[in-house]
Parts: C-alpha cells; sequence; structure tokens
C-alpha cells in the first residue's frame, strides 16, 4: 500500500526517483525499495514525505483514503464545517458538503479508533 501509494504522488508531481531522493536526502535505490514495499521509512521519512506531498501519515501508510489531516481540512477554505440538528446535518447545504461533513466525520472517528 505504501509503495502504491508514495509512487502515486511522486509521480503526480513529475518526479523521478532521484529527485526524490534528493529532496529526502536519501538514495534513489531507497526510494525504489519503499516504492516496491522491500523497505520502510522511519517515523522522520514519513513525516518528510507527508509534508512535502500534503498529505497525512495515515494515508501514506494505507489507514485512510483521505489523503489530508484532519488540520489540512479544517484549514481548506472549500471545506465546510456545520452544526448538527436534531435529523442529522443541515439540509439546506448542499449534498457535496454534506458528503465532505461525513467523510471528515469518518475520518476522525477512524483517527482515535483504538
Amino acid at each position: 500500500m505504501f509503495g502504491n501509494r508514495l509512487k502515486t504522488l511522486r509521480k503526480e508531481k513529475d518526479l523521478t526517483q532521484a529527485q526524490l531522493a534528493n529532496i529526502l536526502k536519501t538514495s534513489a535505490s531507497a526510494i525504489g525499495m519503499y516504492e516496491q514495499n522491500r523497505r520502510t521509512p522511519d517515523t522522520e521519512t514519513l513525516q518528510t514525505l507527508s509534508n512535502y506531498f500534503n498529505v497525512s501519515v495515515d494515508y501514506l501508510i494505507g489507514k485512510t483514503e483521505i489523503r489530508e489531516s484532519a488540520e489540512q481540512l479544517l484549514k481548506d477554505n472549500s471545506t465546510t464545517i456545520a452544526l448538527h440538528n436534531d435529523n442529522g446535518i443541515d439540509d439546506e447545504l448542499p449534498e457535496e458538503a454534506k458528503k465532505e461533513i461525513e467523510d471528515f466525520i469518518e475520518y476522525v472517528k477512524h483517527k482515535y479508533k483504538k
């Protein structure tokens, strides 16, 4: 899972393995091994990748399908936060906004699930 996500993110930025290795201050062969799931990065490298690609560590390691961290979702101007009423999510919101809120709630539940 991690290797596929790393490779996808790298290609989305049009980076070679060597270019990403330079950013991470590691070797291109290490990047290749990460992408083939033959080597696991340490926590510092995961955090660096998370910051560089603007995704959550949970997304990188396959714990969630949501790319952004909770903090990023809250900062994102396109994310709508709404109060719940007795009937659930505010009925006046467009469907897209309701879906974003539901996705965020699931993300937070998953993040803190033990």
